[in-house]
Order: C-alpha cells, then sequence, then structure tokens
C-alpha cells in the first residue's frame, strides 16, 4: 500500500479553511479528512439536529435531498451530500430518539 501524499487532502481542507472564513457563525461541527476518501469533508453533528440543519440552509442543500433513518432502535440520522469547491461534502447529523418514542415501539412490540 502506498501512502498518499498530504496534499492529497488539499480539496477537503481548502474548503474546510474557506467555510471558517465564510461561515464563522455557524455551529461547530466534527470534522473528518481521510486519506481513505481523500477528496471528502464529513462535517459531523451531535446530540440534535440544529447544527446539521444551520449547515444544509448555509450550503443550500434542499431538505428533499437528506436521507433519514434510525441506527439500532435509539439514534436518528440525517445524511445530506453535495459537491463543493472541488471536495464532496457529507453532512451527518446524530440525535437520539425520544425516550416516548422507544418505549411505545416496545409496547407495540410486546403487543
Amino acid at each position: 500500500m502506498s501512502v498518499q501524499p498530504f496534499e492529497a487532502l488539499s480539496a477537503p481542507l481548502l474548503v474546510l479553511r474557506l467555510f471558517a472564513a465564510e461561515f464563522p457563525h455557524l455551529p461547530a461541527p466534527g470534522v473528518s479528512v481521510s486519506t481513505v476518501y481523500p477528496d471528502r469533508l464529513e462535517l459531523s453533528f451531535h446530540n440534535d439536529f440544529a447544527g446539521f440543519e444551520a449547515w444544509r440552509d448555509a450550503l443550500g442543500i434542499a431538505p428533499e435531498s437528506v436521507s433519514f433513518h434510525v441506527q439500532d432502535g435509539r439514534t436518528r440520522v440525517l445524511k445530506a451530500e453535495t459537491y463543493y469547491a472541488g471536495a464532496w461534502l457529507l453532512l451527518i447529523g446524530f440525535a437520539k430518539v425520544p425516550a416516548s418514542i422507544v418505549e411505545r415501539s416496545r409496547t407495540e412490540a410486546a403487543s
């Protein structure tokens, strides 16, 4: 396996720099850049969807392009992907399924 040079990550790092300049007022996300996907920048938001929605709106990502699923029956997940300034951008948001919904699901499953 060959080692990639740091410059292989230049596209997502440039986008990150642009975001710091253009959107300093938005909530700070978790940031991931990886040599596995060298042209991708991942912004993640944990514990609620407000940060995800703020970034989605700022980047002009249409609500209908957001996917939703429930992971392990306890975590709601929103995902959106777009191409921005030479890099693929993955927005991902995580939030707990409210306890009342989890309990109702358990009750319905037991019936």
